[in-house]
């Protein structure tokens, strides 16, 4: 698969772009989906706010969703950790993956985290134990998975949300083992040279499209209505045709399509 276009954007511009608000969660899951029905709690420590899930229909056909959450006012973000999950968060989504193959239903994943939560809390609770888990259980499940990075797609936090049969991103959005500050601060000692560590890290959709990491650029518009009427349909086209594919073959694939990495 290939972007509709391409734009003449510099790696730090895009690095800025991710990180602002343009959608919205809640928008999303509403406006691709219809009769969505929120699921809460990992039946473990809590219910993690950042990480929203539960059952959709998409052109008809149920489906699960599980969208990262960044928030919206200052209250929301602190609350959501700008979208950095708690290990209870990925346990929640692994919940709901599993529950999903019982039933059938294809999962589709939205993205927008800079990580996993890296507080005191978290590792407490089994952080990296919670996204290895995730990434596990969705190398097994015998169902279509396409996940979405509609913002920031940062280190294991997006992985263990991402381990599909399929990654898309949005036009203006990165995906990446860390952020342009930490590679600069590792490689170089200097935050400062982030611009540059953008350059070099391939994180862009265009580059990431060209190695083969991703499947597709999602283009942006400032009709948000178009925007979800395009993957509205190309969810539809492309779970139709994983849908038709043995159980396992398409767990075959994945395991393979992550192998060559």
């Amino acid at each position: 698969m290939v972007s509709l276009f391409r734009r003449e954007l510099t790696p730090v511009q895009i690095v800025k772009r991710a990180r602002e608000d343009r959608f919205m969660a809640r928008e999303i899951i509403s406006g691709v989906f219809t009769d969505f029905f929120e699921l809460h709690g990992d039946r473990y420590a809590g219910d993690d706010q950042s990480v929203i899930g539960g059952l959709a229909n998409l052109n008809g056909r149920p489906v699960t969703v599980i969208v990262i959450d960044k928030g919206s006012d200052i209250n929301d973000k602190l609350a959501k950790r700008n979208g950095s999950p708690e290990p209870y968060g990925y346990r929640k989504a692994t919940r709901l993956m599993k529950q999903a193959a019982k039933f059938g239903r294809p999962i589709i994943t939205f993205i927008n985290t800079p990580g996993a939560f890296p507080g005191k809390t978290a590792e407490d609770q089994g952080q990296g134990e919670a996204i290895a888990q995730s990434i596990l259980e969705s190398l097994k499940l015998p169902v279509p998975m396409i996940a979405i990075v509609y913002g920031e797609g940062g280190s294991g936090g997006a992985l263990a949300l991402a381990t599909t049969d399929q990654v898309w991103m949005f036009q203006n959005s990165t995906y990446s083992v860390l952020s342009p500050e930490g590679f600069a601060s590792i490689l170089w000692k200097d935050a400062k040279r982030y611009d540059e560590a953008a350059a070099v890290m391939g994180l862009t959709p265009n580059d990431l499209l060209d190695n083969h990491i991703i499947e597709y650029i999602i283009p942006e518009s400032r009709s948000h209505t178009r925007v979800f009427s395009l993957i509205r349909a190309r969810l539809d086209e492309e779970i139709q045709k994983l849908a038709n594919m043995p159980a396992d073959k398409l767990i075959a694939q994945r395991r393979a399509r992550f192998r060559k990495f």
